[in-house]
């Protein structure tokens, strides 16, 4: 191909892809955001089992994440085959405030050989009911544990069944003949393997895990991310989706599909590749990029189309660690050893919310970062040109003042500042509408609040609500309906007047809760909730709360002067038959009054279901305080 004629041809292809951009502002990014993810770009790290750097690093994160490799089941040797193991995973990880993400990657160590065996070993009825039989043990343990858990499915061995395959995913595969009964309805094919993962999920019951496909970047057998970079990507992406549409991503026999798709920007940091292979695979983070170059631009088109075809949202993870000041040695722990890359400064950089933004606008829900091998680079020793921890600092910035909200189904964020606020924040422009409606809910950004329930509005302005809400402002209050003195109007559906009426507390942060006369909103008592000075994330909550659809859900809250608290989330919490959904309205406590009474509120969706399985407050927490909130006077 002449320079004249290769030049013509990538221009085309940039055209093509920015057409589908433009098409993209028109149709916006598809499909739900599975509750786990509370409808915020959640960031999450590798972190081995009893290990508690996340917890004492005093950034709020998400996720916590761990490889599952053949032998945890009993673990690898040091325990009995019941899966205890992955439970104290569970709940270790729940008490330090994250959502415990799994990486189930046992097929690989499966007898029979490596990755070259991949479809032989799926050949082997022996070995299939052995290795279904502890993806059915995760699940139990994913169950009892109860609340919301990640798993993804063995990365890069559906890339491998579809070459070992020739694209055939009715290639033989022990699925049914493994003999286990709650795979006997499923095909005795490749197909039928990926399969037996949402049918172990229904036939086990564990609505509360959502399960992540793995999608290799190769599997179409062109390398599009860093050596094949003139092909066109729809054809690349429908050619890798007719594969796995029968795998659980299209209409099947179990009734159900993957929740998302999972990718891995690169295994290593681009310098160890450089320096140890004499390749390049750093990626432009210019902005300006052309789409047929080797850089971001790029890579989020791939995805974005991903989803566009799909319907799904992505999970970037293990996400390489390396920044520019990284001294290209292999790390043994010193500060600044590892590998030179750019991926957390494209992401947490100087740009770092518009690059965030324009991914969450391709589809991604989550950015989990943690090295792919012994010698990257890592979170504890990443120091920046700054002396300061790299990752730490910056996502701790963003986390901090509230994340990102992510755009609904149909919708794409606008750039920094293009919504809400000026101010270059995160949460503003992406948080919905509330200002506007006729429900009072409290909005992030400090904005004027016109709803008729009363609700506080955080800037401390006039609130001319009908239910009598306190203004934490101290002002005037207007309203008609139940004061703050406990008189025979409060309608309080929980005023913790004799007890903690069934709430209790969760996660690291917090203390056990109990009714207390120190403060009131109505009445005489409210809820104290203690924080012991540890870090992360807690959670109040009540059980069976009987909300009606569509209401919302008004909390007072006292904020203490002085606390070390960055975020508060009212949520409700929704049971099986509402597929988990979870219901949240995040709040930075910079928009909130200290030494006051707050309104924080929470609007359930149309046909939410009832009782719900919880209702509560989550709160985000720094440093080493000690100290109490309260909460009082719950509406609906």
């Amino acid at each position: 191909m002449t320079n004249t004629i290769r030049r013509a041809f990538a221009a085309l292809l940039t055209l093509t892809c920015l057409g589908a951009l433009t098409a993209q502002a028109a149709t916006g990014v598809q499909g739900p955001v599975p509750p786990a993810f509370q409808n915020r770009l959640m960031v999450g790290l590798f972190e081995e089992a009893g290990q508690t750097w996340m917890r004492d690093s005093d950034v709020p994160w998400d996720a916590r994440y761990r490889y599952f490799t053949k032998g945890w089941a009993d673990n690898w040797g040091y325990g009995a085959h019941d899966g205890s193991w992955a439970a104290s995973f569970f709940t270790e990880t729940k008490a330090q405030g994250y959502v415990p993400v799994v990486t189930y990657y046992q097929l690989f160590g499966e007898a029979g050989g490596g990755e070259g065996e991949t479809l032989a070993k799926l050949k082997n009825a022996s070995t299939m009911r052995g290795y279904f039989e502890d993806v059915k043990l995760l699940l139990q343990r994913a169950k009892t544990f109860g609340g919301p858990v990640i798993v993804h499915v063995e990365p890069d061995a559906v890339g491998i069944l579809q070459s070992q395959t020739a694209s055939n995913p009715n290639a033989y595969a022990a699925i049914a003949a493994s003999g286990m009964p709650e795979l006997a309805g499923l095909p005795n094919t490749v197909a039928g393997w990926s399969l037996a993962f949402l049918q172990l999920r229904k036939a086990v019951g564990a609505n509360n895990v959502v399960l992540g496909l793995h999608i290799s970047a190769w599997a179409s057998g062109k390398d599009l991310l860093l050596n094949s970079l003139e092909v066109p990507l729809q054809p690349e992406v429908d050619t890798v989706v007719s594969f796995l549409k029968p795998l659980g991503l299209g209409t099947n026999v179990t009734g159900a599909t993957y929740d998302v798709l999972v990718g891995d920007p690169l295994d290593r940091d681009a310098d160890f590749y450089r320096l140890t292979q004499g390749v390049d695979h750093l990626w432009s983070m210019s902005d300006t990029a052309s789409l047929t170059s080797r850089s971001y631009n790029r890579y989020a088109e791939w995805l974005r189309l991903w989803n566009q075809t799909t319907g799904k949202r992505w999970v970037l993870w293990q996400i390489p660690l390396g920044n520019s000041n990284h001294l290209n040695m292999n790390n043994s722990g010193g500060a600044r050893q590892g590998y030179k890359d750019n991926r957390t400064e494209y992401f947490f950089g100087a740009s770092g919310d518009a690059h965030r933004r324009k991914f969450a606008n391709s589809g991604v829900v989550a950015l989990m970062f943690g090295a792919g091998a012994g010698g990257q680079s890592s979170y504890q020793n990443d120091q920046g040109t700054d002396g300061q921890p790299y990752l730490k600092q910056r996502a701790g910035a963003f986390l901090n003042a509230g994340g990102l909200f992510l755009p609904e189904a149909g919708t794409t964020l606008p750039p920094p500042g293009g919504g809400g606020t000026t101010d270059g924040g995160t949460v503003d422009a992406g948080t919905p509408p509330v200002d506007a409606g006729t429900d009072g809910g409290t909005r992030p950004d400090g904005g004027t609040d016109g709803g008729v329930d009363g609700g506080t509005r955080p800037d401390a302005g006039t609130d001319g609500g009908v239910d009598g809400g306190t203004r934490p402002d101290a002002g005037t209050d207007a309203g008609t309906g139940s004061s703050d003195a406990g008189t025979p109007g409060d309608t309080s559906k929980y005023g913790f007047e004799s007890s903690a009426q069934g709430w209790s507390a969760s996660g690291a942060a917090l203390s056990s809760v109990s009714t207390t006369t120190s403060k009131a909103y109505a009445g005489t008592r409210s809820l104290a909730v203690p924080f012991n000075g540890t870090s992360g994330k807690g959670t109040v909550a009540v059980a069976n709360a009987a909300v009606p659809s569509g209401k919302t859900v008004t909390f007072r809250f006292w904020l203490p002067t002085g606390s070390k608290i960055t975020g508060v989330q009212p949520y409700a919490l929704e049971g099986e038959s509402a597929n988990w959904r979870w219901t949240g309205n995040w709040i930075a406590v910079g928009s909130l009054k200290a030494g006051a009474w707050n309104n924080i509120t929470v609007k359930l969706p149309s046909g939410s279901t009832t009782p719900l399985y919880q209702l509560g407050v989550e709160f985000q927490t720094t440093g080493t305080w000690k100290g109490t909130a309260y909460l009082d006077a719950v509406i609906w």
